[in-house]
Order: structure tokens, then C-alpha cells, then sequence
């Protein structure tokens, strides 16, 4: 703890997770709002003294409310109080990646190997690993003119080139006094830099950043970073998402959906397969059994580069059996660490699962300080919070010229699948895309569960520019008239459950198989086969064109059981396709297949 002050306040009330705390006497030190205390419970019988973390959340004169981030449970009035003069900050350097931590940054495998599966309150590790060797080469020399996040050298980390930059709190420039390649901890100076007051600082490979507060960005001045525009998809490798649905890399997505229907599945998919270069995964209240599967999984599973997942992967835990107050607090920890690695020039993806517990806890901490309630009782700041989590995400060119980007996904679990509720609302006023998941497609095993009536992307036509430019012109329109298909497929299915299919035209009933093929060979995806988990873009373009053209056949039918043998065949032989690996003697196969069977609806009718 940096410039600890011992004993400056006291307790003076206790409400759950909720404590006042009053300044000593003769502080010189007043509390600050978001400033981190820890609480010094009198009464503790264990062998060290336990410090409760705690953060300020309100001032009134010398009394200020603090929300304590574990058990209050022996806490009483009268115990002392320790100031650490710094908001909530986290630990960024080399080390990270491979990393599950607490919402607080604190490393829950060695948290663990210390004290065994039911960890004790009032104690931390450093979330870097304090005695790791890192291997650091400077990029720079003595003399070196430079500002805030500015590259000194680098280390590498799991295959990455790991950018040790200028610490972001200095102001105005500074120049190089001393530096040197070096075999070092985190903690060990690797360089000094001479300030504009005179004052020499030391650098080493880490650096405290407060999470509440987001990395500068567009500072003229400081010349630290500039927000772009995204202009480039985040490729997921899911037909729905990358060619209906896309989500801009730098750009805001969500996810919401009942209980049941596949959100954790989906951002673990998009996790494991998204063509980005850091995931940081935030389980803020999300069940421990969904949480436990992603750590036991993750180290064993490939991403789409062959290397393991974990290596480019960063877990924040705070499931639902963790403390509320820390649950808040952990969004905010994986984001900081995302706009850490974007700095680096790096395309970072943040999941969040899910943004609604996040903002029950938030809702719990509003009641205790008996604000004033919202709709369903969530705080009335409720629409900023989640616009500020969200507005974060963005791309940005650094102070070396190079691009990064962090893209952000939440996860929303409305009640019953109510997607009027609150934290709901607010997200869909916020993302760019909409991925809303459907209870009745998830029943029937249409994975991802996806329901691509109610879903959009305002991205669709940003991104035109690239699209033309990668695939073809004519590729927003071909995705337009297939949802345009989907749209009249699903007016006519309602007509069939009322009429039955007497009721319909021949005409419209290859409407509504055309549409019903749609759903079954694109939308849908078969996340155990190893070849249609993650479909690469350009093979999304080829089958894309070819449904587009069996949509556009002019069919020739006799009768409506015709119609329904042919799109039943059809839909068989494109299944087949999907799970053949490009370019095989298989995959060749099949395409022959479907051309035959194009063709003879063609030549008569059948």
C-alpha cells in the first residue's frame, strides 16, 4: 500500500456491508471520495490482524460512507481506520495474462495455495507476481524526450511483445536520465526519467492505475491517445453474428436472454474464437458452476491461432456466492485492464456476465445509502453507470502511431426474459448491437439461440466501406434481402399455425422453406463439430452466395409435399457441407450434390 497513513479515523456505524467512519482528531488528512480505507476490526481472533478493504463512497463533513468489500461480521464501533491516500487502483504490468483474480485484482490461485479453498477475509496478494524475472530491451535511449505512455522497452509475455510505457499519471514531457537492458522483477527500476519540476522519477515494468477512472485519452497536450472511429468488424467466426448481426472491433454489443438460453455458451464461443488479441473475461455475479467451467476449460482449449486460450486470457471472478460490494467493483478492474493492453496497440475483447447482477449489486449498495430509488428500485444513476462501462470501449491510435481497440459484450439476464426492465433498456440505448436471445429457439436446439427478428446491429452499414472493400458490393444488400426473407418466412409461419398449410399458396410455402433453410444451414451452428465451431469470413462469403443464388432459383413445383422433399434434401446436403473442411474431396462433393439438385427444379417440375 503506497503512502499509508495508520489509524487516522474510526467506525462509528455498521449497516451490512455499509460503514461510517469519522476522522481522528487532528487528522491532517481529510477523506476523499472513492478513496480506499481498510478497517481494523478490534475483535478478530485469528493470527494476524485483518484489514478490511473498503472504498468511500460519500462525504458528509468528517463523517463519510464507506462500502467494505467482505464481511463486516465483527466489525463494531470504535475500531480504528487506515487511510491509503489512493482511489481503487489496480496493478498493470507483465504478469497478467493467464491470471484469474478476484474483482479486487486479487490472485485467487494463490490465495488458495495459501489458505485453502475457503479463503479468509482482511487479506491480499500483489496481483504481480513479485518475484518472476522479466527480460526487458529498451527501445529508447538516455536523453529521450518523452511523455506519458510513451514506449521505454519491452518484455515478452506468452507470445506477446509486452510494451513497458511511460507511467500515465506524468504530466507535461520528461527526458531519459537512465536506462538499461536488464533481467528484472516488476518492482526493480528499469529506467529514470527527470521531470518538468525537476523531480527525477523511477520506472519500473508496473505501474498503479485507479480503475474508476479511464486511461486519458485526447489530450493535446499530453499527446497520450486519440479516439478513431471504428472502421473494421470484430470477426467472431459465427455465420450470425459476422455476416447479419456484426459487432465493429473498439465497438458495444450485448447479449441479453432467460435463463436457459445459452448466454455463457455464446461468450465463450465469441471468447474462444474472436479474432482479437487479449480476452478478458469478467464474471461479475454470474453463477461459481458457469465460472468454473470456463477455468477448467480454457487452459485445455486452442484459440483460432492454435495457441492455448489462457495465454492470451484474463479471468476477473466475482460470482454470486463472492461479496456484492466486490462484484460492483470488478467491471471496472476488467476494463481497466483492457484499456491497458488497447495503449499497447492491442485489439482487446472485455466480456461481461452479466450486467444485470453487476447492477443489482449496485442496487443494493444504493439502497443501504438510502437514495433515492429508481424504476424497480434501481438507483436513479443507473442509465449513466452502464453508459459509462460501455463508453469506455472504443479504438484509439497511441503516442507510437500504432492501433488498438477494446470492444465491449455484456451479458443481460432480465427476469423472465423481460427485455422492458431497466438494466435492459439502458444497455439497447447505449450498443450498437443487439443480440437477443430467444427462450423458444433454445427449447427447440437452435444454437446460438440467437432470434435474428428481434436482434439488430446498427454496425451493419458503418462497416459498408470495409465489407465492400474485403467481400463484395453486393454483400449488405445479399444480407438485407435474406433478412428480409427471414421477416416474410416468419409472417407466413404465424398464417400456417392459424390456417394450416392449405391456407397458403404454393408460392408462399417456398417462402417459408427458404426461410426455414436460412435458419437451419447459416444461422445455426454446431459448436461440437470441429469444423462448423468457427467458420472463417471468407467461407462465410462463399456460402452466403450460394444460399443466395438457391433463393433465387426459379422453382418449378407440382405440389407443396415437393416443395418440402426438395428444401428437406437440400438442407441435409448443406449440413453435410458446413461440416467439411474447406477445399476437400468431401467438400467438393456436396457442392456438386447441391448443384444437381438446383438444377432439377429447374429443367422440370417435380
Amino acid at each position: 500500500m503506497n503512502n499509508t497513513i495508520k489509524a487516522t479515523a474510526r467506525v462509528v456505524s455498521i449497516q451490512e456491508s455499509l460503514v461510517s467512519i469519522e476522522t481522528l482528531a487532528g487528522n491532517p488528512h481529510p477523506l476523499t471520495k472513492n478513496e480506499v480505507v481498510y478497517i481494523l476490526p478490534s475483535g478478530s481472533d485469528t493470527k494476524y490482524q485483518e484489514r478490511l478493504k473498503a472504498e468511500v463512497l460519500r462525504i458528509n463533513g468528517s463523517v463519510a460512507d464507506a462500502q467494505v468489500y467482505e464481511s463486516t461480521t465483527g466489525v463494531a464501533v470504535g475500531d480504528l481506520v487506515e487511510q491509503s491516500a489512493e482511489m481503487l487502483s489496480v496493478e498493470l504490468g507483465p504478469g497478467l495474462l493467464g491470471q484469474v483474480y478476484d474483482g479486487l485484482q486479487n490472485p485467487l490461485d494463490k490465495l488458495a495455495n495459501e489458505f485453502g479453498y475457503f479463503l479468509p477475509r482482511g487479506v491480499g496478494f500483489p496481483a504481480l507476481d513479485e518475484h518472476a524475472k522479466w527480460s526487458f530491451t529498451p527501445i529508447v535511449q538516455t536523453g529521450a524526450v518523452l511523455r506519458a505512455s510513451s514506449v521505454i522497452g519491452t518484455v515478452q509475455e506468452r507470445g506477446f511483445s509486452h510494451k513497458i510505457m511511460v507511467p500515465f499519471d506524468i504530466q507535461g514531457e520528461g527526458t531519459i536520465t537512465w536506462i538499461q537492458e536488464s533481467v528484472v522483477t516488476v518492482n526493480e527500476p528499469v529506467a529514470k526519467i527527470k521531470l518538468e519540476s525537476g523531480k527525477e522519477r523511477e520506472i519500473s515494468l508496473k505501474q498503479r492505475w485507479p480503475v474508476r477512472k479511464p486511461l486519458p485519452q485526447n489530450l493535446l497536450k499530453q499527446n497520450i491517445a486519440q479516439r478513431l472511429y471504428p472502421h473494421e468488424p470484430l470477426i467472431t467466426h459465427l455465420r450470425l453474428i459476422d455476416s447479419f448481426f456484426p459487432i465493429a472491433k473498439g465497438g458495444m454489443g450485448c447479449i441479453p436472454g432467460p435463463f436457459g438460453a445459452g448466454k455463457t455458451v455464446l461468450q465463450n464461443l465469441i471468447s474462444r474464437n474472436s479474432d482479437v488479441d487479449i480476452v478478458i473475461v469478467v464474471a461479475c455475479g454470474e453463477r461459481a458452476g458457469e465460472v468454473v467451467e470456463t477455468i477448467t476449460e480454457f487452459p485445455k482449449l486452442k484459440d483460432v491461432n492454435g495457441k492455448t486460450l489462457m495465454d492470451r486470457t484474463v479471468i476477473i471472478c466475482n460470482t454470486s456466492s463472492m461479496p456484492v460490494a466486490a462484484r460492483e467493483a470488478s467491471i471496472y478492474t476488467g476494463i481497466t485492464l483492457g484499456e491497458y493492453y488497447r495503449q499497447m496497440g492491442l485489439n482487446v475483447l472485455i466480456i461481461a456476465d452479466s450486467t444485470s447482477r453487476w447492477a443489482q449489486a449496485m442496487r443494493e449498495t444504493s439502497g443501504r445509502l438510502e437514495e433515492i430509488p429508481g424504476e424497480e428500485a434501481f438507483p436513479a444513476y443507473l442509465d449513466s453507470a452502464i453508459k459509462g462501462i460501455y463508453e469506455r470501449a472504443g479504438v484509439i491510435k497511441t503516442a507510437d502511431q500504432s492501433e488498438g481497440s477494446l470492444t465491449m459484450i455484456g451479458t443481460v439476464s432480465p427476469a423472465g426474459g423481460n427485455f422492458e426492465e431497466p438494466v435492459t433498456q439502458s444497455t439497447l440505448g447505449t450498443v450498437k448491437t443487439f443480440l437477443g436471445l430467444s427462450a423458444d429457439r433454445a427449447y427447440k436446439r437452435f444454437y446460438p439461440a440467437v432470434d435474428p427478428l428481434l436482434s439488430w446491429s446498427r454496425y451493419l452499414e458503418q462497416l459498408q466501406p470495409w465489407f465492400a472493400e474485403h467481400l463484395s458490393q453486393s454483400w449488405i444488400d445479399n444480407v438485407q434481402s435474406l433478412l428480409e426473407l427471414l421477416q416474410k418466412g416468419d409472417s407466413i409461419s404465424q398464417m400456417i399455425q392459424v390456417t394450416g398449410e392449405e391456407g397458403v399458396s404454393t408460392e408462399d410455402f417456398v417462402i417459408y422453406q427458404q426461410a426455414l433453410f436460412l435458419d437451419m444451414v447459416y444461422l445455426q451452428q454446431d459448436a461440437f463439430d470441429p469444423v462448423d465451431v468457427a467458420v472463417p469470413l471468407a467461407r462465410q462469403q462463399e456460402s452466403l452466395n450460394r444460399i443466395v443464388e438457391l433463393v433465387n432459383t426459379a422453382y418449378q413445383f407440382s405440389d407443396k409435399e415437393a416443395v418440402r422433399d426438395y428444401f428437406t434434401k437440400l438442407t441435409g446436403l448443406f449440413k453435410n457441407l458446413n461440416y467439411s473442411p474447406a477445399k476437400s474431396n468431401e467438400y467438393h462433393d456436396y457442392c456438386e450434390k447441391i448443384e444437381q439438385l438446383r438444377k432439377s427444379v429447374m429443367d422440370r417440375k417435380i
